[in-house]
């Protein structure tokens, strides 16, 4: 089982600890899910990510690479800009989800998923075979910190960022990245840190009363209150762009056509019409409706699954993410839990808003 590199931080703060991933995690602290939940979104929440993968893609040929195996125009992004995107299959399914952010014209930093990690890793090589392409692990504390307060407190650390605008990057010649991105649906900052700085950083950061670090738990109550799928449950290699509702991440260019890996499937379920549907709702009562839970229309007929659910604590009320059946006339739904029926209203995603800083 892997370790964080600043786990004897994650100790001493009190963190209660579980397997993901292959990686011993923090899933909470003393504060508890639901405080570091709302900690986050009044002020600010730090987050170890390091489970995420650092992969350096870099050479002539990076750009033409990533085109190929990622349905964007890696071509056209400008220096120091960050692009949420796909590693798609033959099928256009999601292999993974993935931030990459164009460091120069021939450097790439492709962050992956703690549980794709080596599979995406495999990907890049085997298709950069016979290309000017250098593909390198970058070891090093990665932490996310989250909420409205996130940049004054990194300025008070010495780090001001506030240069950056939703999706903007930077790096330093002594090795540091940091993007104005997350996954809370907050304002916020990743930052990557050479491991033997990252100790004091962090300590200074946490000295500051505005910051409270937080686990795997509050990290996921809040990525649903914004709605922001989490591979391998709303998104997998069987659940395309299209039927995640995440079409809007793919350039109007190449959603017909492209030269990616994908995009002849992509285009032919456009023209014929998208089986199922990411959908939002709000289920009635106080009860989580989880994962893997049915899906019923009045009649009894099983038309989609909830890939993601649990309780908000801004709302004070469960909420919930599925796969539905694509159709206008399903009528009233209901989810079907230890045999009741729990009545579903539909809602616009996200149940909370963003509060990025464009």
């Amino acid at each position: 089982m892997n370790t964080l590199p600043q786990h004897a931080i994650h100790e001493r703060h009190g963190a209660h600890f579980a397997p993901f991933a292959g990686w011993t995690m923090p899933i909470r602290y003393p504060l508890g899910v639901k405080g570091e939940h709302l900690h986050t979104r009044n002020q600010a929440g730090l987050f170890d990510v390091s489970h995420m993968r650092n992969l350096e893609v870099s050479g002539a040929d990076a750009a033409g690479l990533l085109a190929r195996l990622c349905p964007y125009l890696p071509h056209d992004q400008a220096v120091g800009t960050a692009k949420y995107t796909f590693f798609l299959n033959e099928q256009a399914g999601i292999l993974d989800d993935l931030i990459v952010t164009r460091l120069s014209d021939d450097r790439f930093l492709v962050v992956a998923n703690a549980a794709n990690a080596d599979g995406d890793q495999r990907h890049l090589e085997a298709h950069a075979q016979g290309l000017n392409v250098t593909i390198k692990h970058v070891p090093r504390t990665f932490v996310a910190l989250q909420g409205p307060a996130a940049e004054a407190a990194l300025a008070h650390a010495g780090l001001d960022l506030q240069h950056l605008a939703f999706m903007d990057a930077t790096e330093t010649d002594s090795g540091w990245f940091a993007s104005r991105t997350g996954y809370t649906g907050e304002d916020g900052f990743e930052i990557g840190i050479p491991n033997d700085q990252a100790a004091a950083f962090l300590e200074a950061l946490l000295e500051d009363t505005r910051v409270e670090l937080a686990g795997l738990g509050a990290r996921d109550s809040l990525r649903l209150e914004a709605a922001l799928p989490l591979h391998g449950h709303d998104i997998d290699p069987d659940v395309t762009p299209l039927e995640a509702g995440l079409v809007w991440a793919i350039p109007k260019t190449i959603r017909s056509g492209g030269d990616y890996l994908g995009a002849a499937a992509l285009t032919a379920i456009r023209e014929a019409g998208k089986p199922r549907a990411r959908a939002a709702f709000l289920p009635e009562g106080k009860a989580p409706v989880r994962e893997g839970v049915r899906v019923l229309t009045d009649e009894g007929r099983d038309v989609g699954v909830i890939t993601s659910g649990g309780f908000s604590p801004v709302l004070e009320r469960p909420i919930a993410l599925a796969l539905v059946r694509h159709q206008p006339d399903l009528g009233p739904l209901h989810a079907e839990l230890r045999g009741r029926r729990i009545p579903l209203t539909p809602t616009k995603p996200p149940f909370v808003p963003h509060r990025f800083k464009r």
